[in-house]
């Protein structure tokens, strides 16, 4: 990402970086091991899809228009997935809270302000700590361990793209399931499938799980993000039931503030935000 700075703190922060400093990358087992999960459940579902539901149809034009949807949002769930994990979700430099950093932040003597005792960081209004990152988090809704980062101010958007297709695959695939069910149990099982009757059966029924345990949960998670964004309240802040000490943005200044003035660019992972919350230059990370 591409953020500018009038003050940075001395010294690069290596901290949850990777590639050269270029890339976010939390060095957590359970998120790596979950991640690794995430990817290997889709290739299965490539695999089942592709090999046994839609390569033998005798249908061409059917298969081909399900192969190229199939594949479009195989692709935008794995680059939204890949976004959410390498971003900065809007860490706040560690150990930013000393003498001369508070001096330059313009505080005055006896001025409020909140400090983070385990980062050692001024945190900034609505920030949390996540004990997973070791990190103060701009305006943080919670840890997934599924993309091993945090969903915070940077990189919610991308999480909440990571729902969408993954929803919407796992939708189109129980669709394709019930239809080569219905194909294997309207023709012979043996002629359905390049693979054995159990065999078949196995990995339709696998798929099917695999295509409802994800959907529900990737819709749920979708509409309490929504819900979320609608509100002006991070998940920490529903849960902690905090009165809201901020300005509350209406419902349209709350969706451009995570995804940016309307246009398809909402849809890609690949574009970031037209619009972001301006907070103290100190508050970014370096």
């Amino acid at each position: 990402m591409d953020f500018s700075f009038s003050v940075r703190v001395p010294g690069v922060d290596h901290h949850n970086r990777c590639c050269g400093n270029r890339a976010w990358c939390v060095k957590d087992i359970c998120g790596i091991v979950c991640v690794i999960m995430t990817w290997l459940l889709i290739l299965f579902a490539e695999f089942v899809v592709m090999r046994l539901i839609l390569m033998p149809s005798d249908y061409t034009v059917f298969s081909t228009i399900n192969m190229i949807i199939f594949q479009a949002l195989a692709f935008l769930a794995f680059a939204s997935h890949i976004r959410t994990m390498l971003s900065d979700p809007g860490a706040v430099p560690r150990g930013n809270a000393t003498k001369e950093m508070i001096e330059q932040m313009g505080y005055r003597e006896g001025q409020m302000f909140y400090k983070c005792p385990k980062c050692c960081s001024i945190k900034p209004e609505r920030a949390h700590h996540c004990s997973v990152c070791q990190r103060c988090i701009r305006k943080m809704d919670h840890h997934c361990p599924w993309v091993n980062n945090c969903v915070g101010e940077n990189n919610q958007k991308y999480f909440v793209l990571f729902t969408f297709y993954i929803a919407s695959i796992s939708l189109h695939t129980l669709f394709l399931v019930l239809t080569q069910f219905a194909e294997c149990v309207k023709n012979d099982w043996r002629t359905c499938s390049p693979y054995s009757p159990p065999s078949t059966i196995f990995l339709l029924l696998f798929l099917t799980f695999e295509g409802l345990m994800f959907g529900i949960f990737t819709i749920i998670m979708l509409a309490t993000q929504l819900t979320a964004i609608f509100n002006d309240q991070t998940g920490i802040e529903q849960l902690k039931k905090e009165e809201a000490r901020w300005a509350k943005k209406s419902r349209l200044k709350s969706i451009q503030s995570v995804f940016g003035r309307f246009s398809l660019a909402w849809f890609s992972p690949f574009t970031e935000p037209s619009c972001r919350t301006k907070f103290h230059t100190h508050f970014y990370s370096v």
